[in-house]
């Protein structure tokens, strides 16, 4: 037991120090570059802040995988976790992170409309992103990640066989790659959810799943606290597509190749709701509110809801910024509990 507690606890504490490393290195950098993001809840003037905080979790995140494996290749310990999953995990992410630092990467030297709102950042086309994130799913679909036979809530097994690892998986990735990355706008609320859902999947993975859902739980979970360092009111860097790729991508190949779908679906239902809210408007919907006087926020369409963030500014006695993330951690935490109980009822 002692053994296997430090085959996870090391590339879990590698991977929140190299991101913590990584987030500073890239702060700097990214500033320079230009790469950068409008603050536009920060008083009547936006601030610009670098971007593309994807990059630094990437790295925390492939380096705690690499490091189990080479200790396995190293014969410090013997290996546990499939190497081949564990690889075709990182490439997977990798790859998905790629094309939310390419959608970063797209920032005017003008201030551009884009979707209700005046920004320099103008990303990729709506239509891009979906395409491009299915490379994701290929080295998942390469390997045959997963197990075909899946407990859904309230129905029990279903064997999906060969559509599986076909058909749901790239479903699968290209959906919670995009979802994830509609809930955003405030400080610390994509980072704070995030690292929420993979402390869930690694309490769960601990409880009753797999020790590969375990290890890979834990390097995400430190690798997304090393980047809320950074990201929590007020931010010091934006998270970027490329952040929230990286998160969606990696959660659900967590989700598959340690058996968790049902739980996952659960947990990932805030994402699942923001879909669908801003479906209603065809995803032209900007999550952020109207700045007041005294710093609390209006909801931009009034009553109209198009987003949790809007659900917030309008329950919210005094919605300010980190009250709005807060209300969404409260979500969050809200169907992690919901998920638990389902399975403690052994409905999931």
């Amino acid at each position: 037991m002692y053994h296997t507690y430090i085959t996870l606890l090391v590339p879990a504490l590698l991977a929140f120090i190299i991101t913590v490393i990584a987030t500073r290195f890239i702060i700097g950098y990214m500033l320079e570059s230009g790469i950068t993001g409008m603050d536009h809840n920060k008083g009547k003037r936006a601030i610009t802040l670098p971007s593309s905080g994807g990059i630094a979790t990437a790295v925390g995140f492939t380096i705690g995988v690499l490091a189990y494996a080479f200790g396995g290749s190293f014969h410090l310990y013997v290996p546990v976790a499939s190497l081949r999953y564990l690889f075709a995990t990182v490439i997977a992410v990798l790859l998905v992170t790629i094309v939310g630092f390419l959608d970063d990467l797209n920032v005017s030297r003008k201030m551009v409309r884009t979707t209700d709102m005046m920004d320099t950042h103008k990303g990729l086309k709506q239509w891009q992103k979906p395409l491009l994130t299915l490379m994701g799913a290929l080295p998942l679909m390469a390997i045959n990640a997963g197990v075909s036979i899946v407990r859904l809530p309230f129905v029990g097994n279903v064997n999906f066989g060969i559509f599986y690892p076909l058909i749901i998986v790239p479903l699968a990735v290209i959906f919670t790659a995009n979802a994830f990355n509609l809930l955003g706008g405030f400080d610390g609320i994509a980072s704070g959810t995030g690292a929420l859902a993979s402390l869930a999947m690694l309490i769960y993975s601990l409880v009753f799943g797999t020790y590969i859902g375990t290890l890979v739980s834990s390097i995400l979970f430190a690798t997304l606290l090393g980047f809320l360092i950074f990201n929590l009111y007020p931010a010091k860097i934006i998270p970027g597509d490329s952040y929230t790729y990286f998160v969606g991508v990696a959660l659900v190949t967590d989700m598959i190749i340690g058996n968790m779908e049902s739980f996952g679906v659960i947990i990932f239902m805030p994402w699942i709701i923001e879909f669908f809210l801003h479906l209603r408007r065809k995803f032209k919907v900007k999550d952020l509110g109207i700045m007041q006087k005294d710093g609390t926020f209006k909801a931009p369409y009034g009553k109209k809801i198009y987003s949790l963030t809007h659900i917030a500014m309008n329950v919210l006695k005094k919605p300010y910024e980190w009250k709005v993330s807060m209300f969404a951690w409260g979500v969050e935490i809200g169907f992690i509990v919901i998920a638990f109980a389902l399975k403690l009822l052994n409905l999931l």
